[in-house]
């Protein structure tokens, strides 16, 4: 890259009514990440001195995501003139007065636009010694773009929005994507002279190339000929078809790097996850957020992991999980349901119909079958039986369960916490535990068994019970 100073300028003022939507355009999540995020990242590839967001539909919700995203970036609030154009203007009124090097003008609602790409334009721009370079994309469907306007010989001569545009300009197919780099003195000379005297009543940045170029700086075009990447963003189906193609970028991604995806179409990966080499997805499988998974794990078929680390060689079969922790080795699933706080050690085991919740189950410990495993610790090597619960909440407050090592319950146990199992203890079947168990003991909780003879034959008389006891008896 050139050494130039850059300011970045992101346009993110518009209310995107197409979207129909309470949350703004911008905020609109895409591979996790919000569209202005993405724009964000791609603004910080060019390490610029200065980041400047132009906001004013629900500004507040935006511009408190901005400065979570990108702490640093000046939010700048865009006033009742409408328009881009009006937009960059009070932008570049926003940078300090010496700065004197290049401003990159992006969409925030464009956010496939990669960092190499940007650093093409940035270089051409500087590389030409222009006023003013900016992206155009082959677009199977320009309608609602700007359109680039070419003399005979193929030169720029200007942009034309839609609505001013004529028959015969209609038919480009080169559109303007709404991506620029300005050399600031050009651009601050005749952002004053842009008017609203257009279909719109807008200052129309697409107007600044050409009044550069007036004044005789040298206005450039670099067409880029992947159209994605300057796709923008207005409606939900829009959303959509750019949430398919990132996607498929990611999982192309992942597989290049050792990943097999067996099948691309139904498994969907947000842009933060981590996948290691040798890891297998299986159909219908949605990785979401900061997501990490390590080698040789093998994870699906439907399921769904948000903020979850799974281990080396583990196994993940229709789970629902939430920033969880599934260790090296272990098991989970099928059907199982990982709530935030569930820690599941090396080589342990959250099986069928399981759900748990702030629960540490430590290595090689097993949580089998059809059980509720919430605020609990569970030590090493521990079985807890089939149809177990923790019951944790007393209707006011919770409370923790622990369980030591090498425990093994009883099938449809209920532990009242807060209580402790120690180490090596077992517990029988059907047992309540509503106090500590020593280690090493026998905890059971039942009454006598009792069997009333003929009770049958005498309270449900003429049954299909009572016809097959009679005949039992030999009657």
């Amino acid at each position: 890259m050139t050494d130039q100073r850059i300011a970045v300028v992101v346009l993110a003022a518009g209310q995107g009514t197409r979207m129909k939507s309470s949350l703004p355009k911008v905020l609109h999540r895409l591979a996790g990440l919000p569209l202005i995020a993405h724009v964000l990242r791609t603004a910080e590839s060019l390490s610029p001195e200065h980041i400047a967001v132009v906001v004013r539909h629900e500004r507040d919700r935006v511009a408190a995501e901005i400065t979570e995203r990108a702490p640093d970036a000046l939010v700048v609030d865009q006033d009742d003139v409408p328009g881009t154009g009006r937009a960059v203007e009070v932008a570049v009124d926003a940078l300090p007065a010496d700065f004197d090097g290049v401003v990159v003008v992006l969409s925030g609602d464009v956010p496939l636009l990669d960092a190499q790409s940007l650093r093409t334009l940035v270089n051409a721009h500087g590389g030409g010694g222009h006023g003013a370079t900016f992206v155009s994309a082959i677009a199977p469907d320009p309608t609602g773009l700007g359109r680039i306007v070419r003399d005979a010989d193929g030169s720029f001569a200007g942009v034309v929005e839609h609505k001013d545009a004529t028959p015969e300009q209609l038919q480009i197919t080169e559109a303007n994507a709404g991506i620029y780099a300005f050399d600031v003195t050009h651009l601050r000379a005749v952002l004053p002279s842009l008017t609203t005297e257009n279909a719109q009543g807008e200052k129309y940045i697409t107007d600044v190339p050409a009044l550069i170029a007036a004044r005789g700086g040298r206005v450039d075009v670099v067409t880029l000929s992947d159209p994605w990447l300057v796709a923008g963003i207005n409606d939900r189906a829009q959303l959509s078809d750019a949430a398919r193609e990132l996607n498929a970028r990611i999982v192309r991604r992942h597989q290049l790097a050792g990943v097999s995806v067996q099948d691309p179409a139904s498994t969907w990966i947000d842009l933060d996850v981590s996948i290691e080499p040798d890891v297998e997805l299986l159909p219908d499988t949605q990785l979401i957020g900061a997501t990490a998974i390590a080698s040789g794990a093998v994870v699906g078929p439907g399921t769904t992991l948000r903020d979850t680390e799974v281990g080396a060689g583990a196994t993940v079969n229709r789970v629902d999980a939430t920033l969880a922790v599934i260790g090296d080795g272990a098991s989970v699933g099928p059907f199982a349901y990982l709530r935030p706080g569930t820690i599941l050690g090396e080589r342990g085991k959250i099986g069928t119909f399981v759900e748990t919740k702030n629960a540490v189950i430590g290595r090689g410990s097993k949580v089998p079958h059809l059980s509720y495993i919430g605020d609990t610790e569970v030590g090493d090597d521990s079985n807890i039986g089939a149809n177990t619960i923790t019951a944790n909440y007393d209707g006011v407050h919770k409370h923790r369960t622990v369980i030591g090592s090498d425990v093994r319950t009883g099938s449809h146990n209920v532990f009242v916490a807060p209580v402790r199992i120690g180490d090596g203890a077992y517990t029988g079947a059907g047992t309540t535990v509503r106090k500590d168990v020593p280690a090493g003991s026998l905890a059971i909780s039942y009454a006598p068994q009792r069997n009333t003879e003929g009770w049958v034959e005498e309270n449900r008389p003429g049954t299909p019970a009572a016809e097959s006891a009679r005949r039992a008896r030999g009657e």
